[in-house]
């Protein structure tokens, strides 16, 4: 298998954006042996048409309950560590008693470079957000702010998100099917099986279209 040419990660998220879906990259980590790669159902895009792919940012925020001092101070440096083709992907141990994100926080890393959001956690601002087409994955709204709710005690660490393991650098991509985290190890790999796969889908269907049976292209190139 050829490997496809890219000149840098901007080039590569592009295509991918613009080539793949989260459901061809999950079966070609599949075929790789990485089984356990998709987030949660539960992590859902805020608009259908979001497609969020990147390097993984990620960042571990957790429930407070008391006012601190000074609000905010790790979610402010979290945000502004961002990078160009980040994706800020956090977990919140599944809180469901603060938001943290929000419009303003969009605008920052949008700013920043960053190509979207991961939230295993609640977000608010879903109009302006949304109006922004910058694409949030989430598992509700609320309209609650985090002060003295949740807090960010780290980032650009190894976290769990979703029930899978999310390395800083990791390439992430999600779509209205669900979230995928592919390893940077295996990252060239799988994307080149991935778009590989897509080619022989496209003549799968086009075989299908004219009249051939599922049989005979499931035999012929082994893709359903």
């Amino acid at each position: 298998m050829e490997t496809p040419k890219w000149h840098d990660d901007t080039e590569l998220f592009t295509m991918m954006e613009q080539k793949l879906y989260a459901a061809v990259l999950s079966d070609a980590l599949d075929a790789a042996g990485y089984r356990e790669q998709t987030l949660c159902h539960t992590i859902r895009p805020l608009y259908p048409e979001a497609v969020v792919v990147g390097r993984a940012m990620p960042v571990l925020c957790v429930d407070v309950y008391e006012m601190p001092d000074e609000p905010y101070q790790q979610e402010i440096a979290a945000v502004d560590s961002l990078k160009q083709n980040d994706i800020f992907v956090c977990s919140t141990n599944q809180s469901t008693r603060n938001c943290i994100w929000g419009e303003l926080l969009s605008t920052a890393a949008r700013a920043r470079g960053a190509r979207g959001t991961i939230i295993e956690g609640f977000i608010r601002d879903a109009r302006q957000i949304t109006e922004m087409q910058f694409p949030v994955f989430m598992t509700g709204l609320s309209p609650v702010d985090s002060y003295g709710r949740g807090d960010v005690v780290a980032y650009n660490v190894p976290i769990e998100c979703g029930g899978v393991t999310v390395n800083p650098g990791d390439v992430v991509f999600g779509d209205i099917d669900g979230v995928v985290v592919i390893p940077q190890a295996v990252a060239v790999e799988v994307i080149t099986a991935a778009l590989a796969k897509v080619s022989g889908e496209n003549r799968t269907r086009d075989e299908l279209r004219a009249g051939a049976t599922l049989r005979e292209v499931y035999d012929k190139y082994g893709i359903l």
